[in-house]
């Protein structure tokens, strides 16, 4: 489907919610005001994020030391949203912001276009990043008092060129090919494959970003670490003291065995941010979830990442005479119940379509009630995924 709409407004002006949208809200396990908490707290909330932190000594330093550090994290519009990007970056956000931090979520139009997304259309590109920043906010990111800065990199490239430019040429210049093509897993692609020279030159402009908007923290997935650690290694080359810390997130997996991490291009892969009660259903029932198996089970791997951050507790309703109801409080207790047998996924299932249902409704309400976010999906899934 051709997109005929306006690109967005500059900067980090989005789209207006409808008021009367309730939104939902991830349970907060320490609603502390961050400048009540000592620097040792703010630490304990802003590594649990990570799945690796480089390095604890100095994210506990920066902590201590700055108020209100800066994270952060980017995004190229690509498609439909799926649950990781939506409800792990809510929670993830959430975390940073209690614990003071200023996060700004960089919407990297210019790079979706390098990388071929939505056939490098970037008017397209574009409309899926105000569809993404609508989700975000109907599920219960908490944007209020300016704590989540969402900025359009055309638009801030544009607007500081003689900043940015000899950056990302000073970094190009300080690095061989054979190091920058080695950062290729950032795009979603592999060393071997045919690179474009734009997508040669991405890895020195998204190293760039970090220093561009002056971030004390990276918090992007696992799959991201190389160009963190050429920006760690670019501070190293110009003698800069402060270097960028690396907090790395988990890449949930996909829903079929064997899937490690969720594909855009396959549905069955992964839950949509706005699947309907039935979808998510027969989703989760057809997911792998073999009996006593705790590793390499998806099924497990969103119950700890999604819903038990999410809810702090997993209810799970069964028959008497199969243990009858009970709740999780950790992670531990379930999986020891599930390695032993006395947790069946035929009641894990039902259990996690339930709680999942519960997180997205808010999201389904938001793209059926608000008549602009219902034409940005329908425009969005009418565009089709390119790699």
């Amino acid at each position: 489907m051709e997109d005929s709409t306006d690109p967005p407004a500059a900067g980090m002006e989005s789209l207006s919610m409808n008021s009367e949208v309730e939104q939902a809200q991830p349970s907060s396990s320490n609603p502390t005001p961050s400048g009540q908490m000592s620097g040792e707290e703010r630490f304990k909330i802003v590594r649990s994020v990570g799945e690796e932190c480089i390095q604890e000594d100095e994210l506990l330093n920066l902590l201590t030391k700055k108020p209100q550090p800066i994270c952060y994290d980017g995004f190229e519009p690509s498609g439909r949203m799926h649950i990781a990007q939506g409800v792990m970056k809510a929670i993830n956000v959430n975390k940073l912001t209690s614990a003071g931090c200023k996060v700004k979520i960089w919407i990297a139009d210019w790079f979706a276009k390098m990388n071929n997304k939505m056939g490098g259309d970037l008017k397209k590109i574009q409309t899926v990043g105000r569809y993404l920043i609508e989700i975000w906010k109907a599920v219960g990111m908490d944007i209020s008092d300016n704590k989540v800065e969402f900025l359009w990199s055309s638009d801030e490239i544009n607007a500081r060129a003689a900043e940015y430019w000899p950056l990302v040429l000073d970094i190009a210049g300080r690095n061989t090919l054979s190091r920058i093509i080695r950062c290729s897993q950032i795009m979603g692609r592999s060393e071997q494959d045919d690179l474009t020279a734009a997508q040669i030159f991405y890895p020195c402009m998204q190293c760039a970003d970090i220093f561009f908007l002056k971030a004390d923290i990276c918090q992007l997935g696992m799959d991201q670490r190389k160009v963190n650690m050429l920006a760690r290694e670019y501070c190293d080359d110009i003698k800069r003291k402060n270097k960028p810390i690396i907090l790395s997130h988990h890449m949930l997996s996909g829903l079929q065995q064997g899937q490690e991490k969720m594909s855009k291009s396959d549905p069955s892969s992964s839950i949509y941010m706005e699947d309907e009660e039935n979808i998510v259903n027969l989703k989760i029932k057809k997911a792998y979830c073999p009996p006593k198996q705790v590793k390499d089970n998806p099924c497990l791997e969103y119950i700890k990442y999604i819903i038990l951050p999410w809810f702090n507790e997993f209810n799970v309703e069964r028959a008497p005479e199969n243990g009858g109801n009970k709740t999780f409080k950790t992670f531990e207790e379930l999986t020891a119940d599930y390695e032993s047998g006395e947790l069946h996924p035929g009641d894990l299932k039902p259990a996690l379509a339930k709680a999942l249902n519960k997180i997205l409704q808010p999201v389904r309400d938001h793209f059926t009630q608000n008549p602009v976010a219902k034409d940005l999906l329908k425009r969005v899934k009418g565009y089709r995924v390119t790699r």
